[in-house]
């Protein structure tokens, strides 16, 4: 989605000035096994922007946290390119912005940083325009969806829990379903990246009727394990569509997978990858998954002393976000 052209940016509203806007937006998980494109996952792990009008024209933009070092500070930042999208959408432009972005989720690791930019920069725009002019969180999910391509990622962003989501023609719908108490999700984040892009080309054009049929059962055994019964998590979680295509692009994220599994913990790739999430069921799984991965890695990093390269882990156990994303508009 691209900003207007100057003789249609000329025809909108500019929003008032001296608005400050912040807007929370937790950590997601898409796939989570066999739920490819259409099952999601908020994690309590957040970004936070807020967003400030003036009427003096330009940009501050200030960056803290991941990416701060390689992210650009200007108007082709995605935060700054879906605001000024979103606004126009609503028949506004800004007159001029101070911005600032604390990114806490990791980039390039399939927890959603580009979802939670892309929604965080939506709901702040709807938030800026006239009250008369604010859309509702269907509208967000929407356009976020539109921008994203799916919803499998922007949905959780935007209502929490676990995200049940698919496209009707053009229209990208979503429904909320409450995820059990005892679910732990617990994520290994491995220090090197995947682009969406290239995932997503490892992935053939089509696959066996026995294997869509088997990965429909999974999927759909997954909503119930994790809704009403965690004790079904492991086989819930595997998959037949996509992660086998993709494990040659994240070698170590797919050893460590078969692993956990192995140990019957309910591990998948998280989003596109690389990162891993394991659906613990409960307290003692969930210091059993920690365990595991910590051996994991001293076990690979005894093997490769003497490689180039070993991949390091950072583990964190994160709630599942009930609520999702948080506007608050703060008073002038």
């Amino acid at each position: 989605m691209t900003a207007p052209t100057m003789a249609a940016a000329e025809s909108l509203r500019t929003v008032a000035a001296g608005q400050r806007v912040t807007v929370r937006v937790p950590a997601t998980s898409a796939n989570l096994g066999p739920g490819y494109d259409s099952l999601g996952l908020a994690l309590a792990m957040y970004d936070t922007v807020t967003v400030e009008t003036h009427d003096g024209g330009g940009l501050a933009f200030e960056l803290r946290g991941e990416g701060a070092d390689t992210l650009p500070r200007d108007e082709s930042h995605l935060v700054v390119r879906t605001l000024d999208a979103a606004l126009a959408r609503l028949g506004y432009r800004h007159g001029g912005l101070a911005l600032t972005a604390e990114n806490v989720s990791p980039h390039g690791r399939g927890l959603g940083s580009s979802a939670s930019a892309t929604v965080a920069a939506v709901l702040a725009a709807a938030a800026l325009v006239a009250p008369e002019d604010r859309p509702d969180r269907a509208w967000a999910l929407q356009l976020c969806s539109e921008i994203e391509g799916h919803p499998d990622n922007v949905a959780p962003a935007i209502y929490g829990s676990l995200a049940l989501s698919w496209q009707d023609g053009e229209a990208f719908r979503t429904a909320i379903a409450e995820v059990a108490p005892s679910v732990m999700p617990i994520v290994a984040i491995p220090d090197f990246e995947l682009s969406t892009e290239l995932a997503r080309s490892l992935l053939p054009s089509s696959v066996p009727h026995h294997a869509a049929a088997a990965n429909a059962g999974r999927a759909a055994l997954l909503v119930h394990a994790l809704t009403k019964d965690p004790s079904l998590l492991l086989p819930a979680t595997e998959d037949y569509l996509h992660q086998s295509y993709r494990s040659t692009a994240m070698e170590p994220s797919a050893r460590l997978i078969a692993a956990l599994r192995a140990e019957g913990h309910a591990a998948v790739v998280s989003g596109a990858g690389p990162t891993v999430l394991v659906l613990a069921d409960g307290e003692d799984e969930a210091r059993a998954v920690e365990a595991a991965v910590e051996h994991f890695a001293h076990d690979v990093l005894d093997a490769e002393q003497g490689a180039v390269s070993v991949t390091r882990w950072r583990v964190a156990r994160l709630a599942v976000d009930r609520e999702g994303a948080k506007v608050d508009v703060h008073p002038r």
